[in-house]
């Protein structure tokens, strides 16, 4: 069988269909068989579009059945094209994703080392204790002392015991990275600084560890410090459901100076103490399986991973599968930027041979081939397409509904007129909405503030596009018009010059007022609108050379007061300005009223 598609919309001015997107208002489908117009809409606009025919109107009924061409002849003075569409059934796709394999047999598991993250309120203390614990300048080298990244690290203890060690950010941009770590670790090790007390980080470090269910441990640091009190800070905890094993609870609260070295060890034995208790354990043999702590791009290694291997032995020729990327990895390297040949369980190391960057958080999953990372990717790229068109086909069916029951209201206090009446009164109660062109009325008065936002690793980008989100000022929009790691490009200048500018000059030329020449400027206004009440600025390349008020602005041969973006026009500005051709003109008005948001972005 065969079908034609209509797809209708309210009446233009012009009582025509004006024509929108076809997955948007599909409305009628239409049987060859039996050429009955099963329509949405009111008959009026069948019987509209029908005008200036052979059809005897007045013999119309709801259910009158079309001839095949009065059909054609209504989408074509529709506005419309119609095509033959062939109904068929459509298949589902086998699923080729690949999953996790089933827990192993018990008696393959061997003893892992922990997987630990330190985690508290920024400047607690965080880094130094891990510079502390590994002998390394990790602090030195952060912008400001504030952790930016989620480092990874294996510590080996002088006992012989090995710990990998995470080293999330306190700052309060960062809540999805420590998120991230709680998720991929077996302890935390909440620091709290002895002189500070528990702070708002603190506070969200324990919901990320609770929400996890990973056991904490407490490191109060800083009680060196003359103002150190550690038993507060254990106090305070307790107001937080963490109570400390002298309070009578099994939260462990050990008092160090990671700065001093002071009391490491102790802090070391009970998270050795803790491990031993939860019996960590992982198979080394089989596939592969692990999670990006992070992700970015090196200049000369190209798309790299920092990853922890839950599952497996992680090998050099191994084939990985993250979200929508797949990698054969080519090179391995530790935390000190040293090639290793493999990585078991527990272990943190870089993976170089993505073929595009996953994001952080993703699972990583060995596969037995390239051919089957490629299918696993196809198959991953394919679902979300699809559920994203689930998404949007609700979204549209919402906007079909709301669009009907506006058309509906708009007609029910027409209802006692004849068609020819409602016909008249539409069009007048329609047509000033169609005074403006397209163009124009597109262009809205809320200023905005185009964005491109370009990180070093995913997680930093991450945490600046949260914080955009949480923005609510009303004096200027924020959109982001693109976002990437890497450093920034020359496509995004490119990118970031179509955003910019609101007229240009065209071209020059003399009037003449009576006796005097009076230059005037051409320009195209290309965003916003020039209004001559307003004052005027004159860019050329990068200065100012000159600001002021306007003589007069002209489109075509009439003064008129403001010129919308789309538009030319002519202005001569008050004094005497040289225009020249590319120079750009900036409408602005300078008003003094004080800013109010409730956005704090946390720093």
């Amino acid at each position: 069988t065969f079908a034609k598609r209509l797809y209708l919309d309210k009446p233009t001015r012009h009582m025509k269909i004006k024509p929108l997107h076809s997955q948007v208002f599909q409305s009628s489908v239409l049987l060859a068989s039996t050429c009955r117009l099963l329509c949405a809409r009111n008959n009026d606009h069948v019987l509209e579009a029908l005008l200036n025919t052979s059809v005897h109107l007045d013999s119309l009924e709801k259910d009158t059945v079309l001839e095949e061409r009065w059909i054609k002849e209504v989408v074509t003075r529709s506005g419309m094209k119609f095509r033959w569409a062939k109904l068929s059934a459509s298949r589902e796709r086998p699923n080729r994703d690949a999953c996790r394999r089933p827990p192993a047999d018990p008696t393959l598991l061997v003893p892992r080392p922990p997987v630990v993250t330190i985690m508290g309120h920024v400047d607690h203390g965080k880094t130094t204790l891990l510079d502390s614990l590994r002998k390394s300048q990790i602090v030195s080298t952060e912008a400001g002392g504030i952790t930016q990244h989620i480092g990874a690290f294996l510590v080996q203890l002088p006992t012989g015991e090995k710990i990998t060690f995470l080293d999330t950010p306190g700052h309060a941009a960062f809540s999805s990275m420590r998120a991230r770590g709680a998720n991929a670790t077996d302890i935390v090790v909440l620091v709290v600084a002895a002189d500070d007390g528990v702070m708002n980080q603190t506070v969200e470090s324990i919901e990320h560890a609770r929400r996890a269910k990973v056991p904490v441990i407490v490191a109060v640091n800083k009680c060196d410090k003359p103002h150190a009190d550690p038993q507060r800070v254990k106090q305070e905890l307790l107001a937080h459901d963490v109570v400390c094993e002298e309070f009578g609870g099994d939260v462990q609260a050990i008092h160090i100076s990671a700065l001093k070295g002071d009391n490491l060890l102790a802090l070391t034995e009970a998270t050795v103490a803790l491990a031993e208790v939860l019996e960590l354990k992982a198979e080394p043999t089989g596939p592969v399986e692990g999670l990006v702590i992070e992700s970015r791009t090196d200049k000369g290694k190209g798309p790299v991973t920092t990853a922890i291997v839950q599952q497996g032995t992680l090998k050099r020729g191994c084939v990985l599968v993250a979200g929508k990327s797949w990698a054969k990895v080519r090179f391995l390297f530790d935390e000190n930027g040293c090639a290793v040949r493999e990585a078991g369980p527990s272990t943190a190391v870089e993976v170089v041979g993505w073929k595009e960057l996953p994001s952080a958080g993703e699972t990583i999953l060995e596969v037995e081939s390239e051919q089957r990372a490629r299918e696993v990717v196809e198959w991953r790229s394919h679902d979300e397409e699809q559920r994203k068109l689930q998404e949007e086909q609700s979204a549209i069916e919402q906007k079909q509904k709301l669009h009907l029951e506006e058309y509906r209201r708009e007609r029910e206090g027409l209802s006692h007129l004849s068609w020819r009446q409602r016909k008249v009164a539409l069009y007048r109660a329609n047509k000033t909405r169609f005074a403006t062109r397209p163009s124009e009325r597109m262009q809205s008065d809320q200023l905005s503030l185009p964005l491109i936002i370009k990180g070093d690793v995913d997680g930093s980008v991450e945490a600046i596009l949260n914080i955009l989100d949480s923005y609510d000022a009303q004096q200027c929009e924020l959109e982001v018009v693109h976002f990437g790691i890497g450093d920034i490009s020359e496509n995004d200048v490119n990118m970031a010059e179509m955003f910019g500018g609101e007229a240009s000059v065209v071209a020059m030329f003399d009037v003449t007022v009576g006796k005097k020449k009076v230059p005037v400027a051409g320009c195209r206004v290309q965003k916003g609108q020039l209004d001559r009440r307003f004052r005027f600025r004159l860019i050329r390349g990068r200065d100012t050379v000159w600001e002021g008020s306007l003589a007069a602005l002209r489109h075509h041969k009439d003064d008129v007061q403001t010129v919308r973006a789309g538009m030319e026009c002519g202005l001569s500005a008050d004094g005497d300005v040289d225009f020249r051709a590319g120079d750009i003109v900036v409408c602005f008005e300078e008003v003094a009223a004080p800013q109010v948001t409730s956005w704090d972005p946390g720093f």
